[in-house]
C-alpha cells in the first residue's frame, strides 16, 4: 500500500515458516540483533514528544512557526517520515514550516495497542503531539494509509484544520481481502512469520518490494538505504503495521460516512497506473462523496506520487494553501482542468 510494504509470495512464506519451526530460538535472536543494527544505522532524525505516556517521532523543518504556513506530513503503510526527508521536505522548505510525524507503531512512535488500529485515533495522537509545538491551522497531507489518517483528522477537528492534500489515498472501503502476508499475520502464525522476516531475509530483498511500490517509477537512487528499510522490518513494526491494515477496511467504512459533511479544501493526487490503492476505488469515489474535494489524475502516474512527479504534488499544496486562505497567489491547476483558481474558501 506504500513504501515499505512487504507482499510476499507463498513460497516464500511457507518456506520460511518451516525454518522458523525449527530454529525459532536462533532466529529470534538473529532478529534482535538484526534489528539493533538497523536502529543504530537509522535512529531518530527528530524529537520525541510524549503523548499518553507513550513517545511520538516528530521532525521539524522548513521556516519557524508562524512565519508561514503548517505543513503536517502523515506517512503511508509500514513507513516512516524518511519518506519525506529524502527530497520533498527540501523542495517545500522555504514556503511553509513542515512536521512530519511517524505514525503510532512505526518509525519511531510507540504503539498504543489495538487502539492505534483507528486512523481516527492516530489522528488524535498526532494532534496532541503537535500541539505541544504550537500548530496552528495546518495543511494536513497524508500519503497512501496516511490519508486515513488525514481524513480521520479532518473528521475530528475541521475547524481547526486549513487544509486537507492526499497521495495516493487510501479513504475508501475496497472488494475482496488482503494478501497472504497479511491473513498470516492476523493468526498464531503471526510471530513466527515476523521473526522470519526480521531474522532471516536478507535485506536487499526489500528492494523487491520498493519496485513494485514505486512502478511505474523507478525507485530513485539512494532512496532505499535512506529510507531504512529495516525499520520497517523489524518484528514490532510488522506486527504494527499487519494490525493495522487489517483493520483499515472496518474503519474506512465507518468513516465514509460522515465524509458528505466535510467543507475544507482537499486537494487529491493519484496516479491511474496505481495499483497499490487503486484510483477509481479511492480517489474518485472521494470526489463524488465530498463537494470540497478536487482531484488531480497523473497519466501513467504510480503510487509515489511525492517521488516521481514531485511538481504535482507541490502544486496541489499550493493550490490547497491558496484555497483556504493561507496564500494570496494561486497555483497551477491539475493537468487538464482549467488553469483559473477560485477564490480562497
Amino acid at each position: 500500500m506504500s513504501a515499505g510494504g512487504f507482499s510476499t509470495s507463498t513460497i516464500i512464506i511457507v518456506a520460511l515458516l518451516l525454518l522458523v519451526a525449527g530454529c525459532a530460538l536462533i532466529t529470534e535472536q538473529r532478529a534482535s540483533t538484526r534489528e539493533a543494527r538497523w536502529e543504530a544505522a537509522h535512529p531518530p532524525v527528530g524529537r520525541l514528544l510524549t503523548v499518553d505516556g507513550r513517545e511520538v517521532h516528530v521532525l521539524e523543518a522548513g521556516q519557524p512557526a508562524g512565519a508561514a504556513p503548517d505543513l503536517v506530513l502523515i506517512h503511508g503503510a509500514n513507513g516512516n517520515l524518511r519518506d519525506f526527508t529524502f527530497d520533498l521536505i527540501d523542495r517545500l522548505a522555504d514556503d511553509y514550516r513542515i512536521l512530519a510525524v511517524d505514525r503510532p507503531g512505526l518509525g519511531w512512535s510507540d504503539s498504543w495497542g489495538e487502539d492505534d488500529g483507528d486512523p481516527r485515533f492516530q489522528a488524535r495522537v498526532l494532534r496532541a503531539a503537535l500541539t505541544q509545538l504550537g500548530l496552528e491551522r495546518p495543511i494536513v497531507l497524508g500519503h497512501s494509509y496516511g490519508a486515513a489518517v488525514a481524513m480521520g483528522w479532518a473528521l475530528q477537528a475541521e475547524d481547526e484544520t486549513a487544509a486537507l492534500v492526499l497521495l495516493g489515498g487510501a479513504t475508501h472501503p475496497w472488494p475482496g481481502g488482503l494478501g497472504l502476508w497479511y491473513r498470516v499475520n492476523d493468526g498464531p502464525l503471526g510471530r513466527p512469520a515476523r521473526a522470519a522476516l526480521a531474522g532471516l531475509v536478507p535485506e536487499s530483498a526489500a528492494e523487491g518490494a520498493f519496485v513494485s511500490v514505486f512502478e511505474p517509477a523507478a525507485v530513485p537512487r539512494g532512496y532505499v538505504d535512506h529510507f531504512g528499510a529495516g525499520l520497517s522490518m523489524r518484528r514490532a513494526s510488522q506486527e504494527t503495521n499487519a494490525r493495522q491494515i487489517n483493520s483499515l477496511h472496518e474503519h474506512v467504512s465507518a468513516m465514509v460516512t460522515d465524509y458528505q459533511g466535510l467543507t475544507l479544501p482537499i486537494e487529491a493526487v493519484h496516479g491511474d497506473a496505481d495499483t497499490i490503492v487503486g484510483l477509481a476505488i479511492h480517489g474518485e469515489r472521494l470526489v463524488r462523496d465530498v463537494a470540497s474535494a478536487r482531484l488531480d489524475v497523473i497519466e501513467g502516474g504510480g503510487h509515489m506520487p511525492h517521488h516521481s512527479h514531485p511538481d504535482r504534488v507541490i502544486a496541489a499544496i499550493a493550490r490547497a494553501a491558496f484555497r483556504a486562505g493561507l496564500a494570496t497567489e494561486p497555483a497551477p491547476a491539475p493537468a487538464g482542468e482549467a488553469a483559473s483558481e477560485p477564490a480562497p474558501e
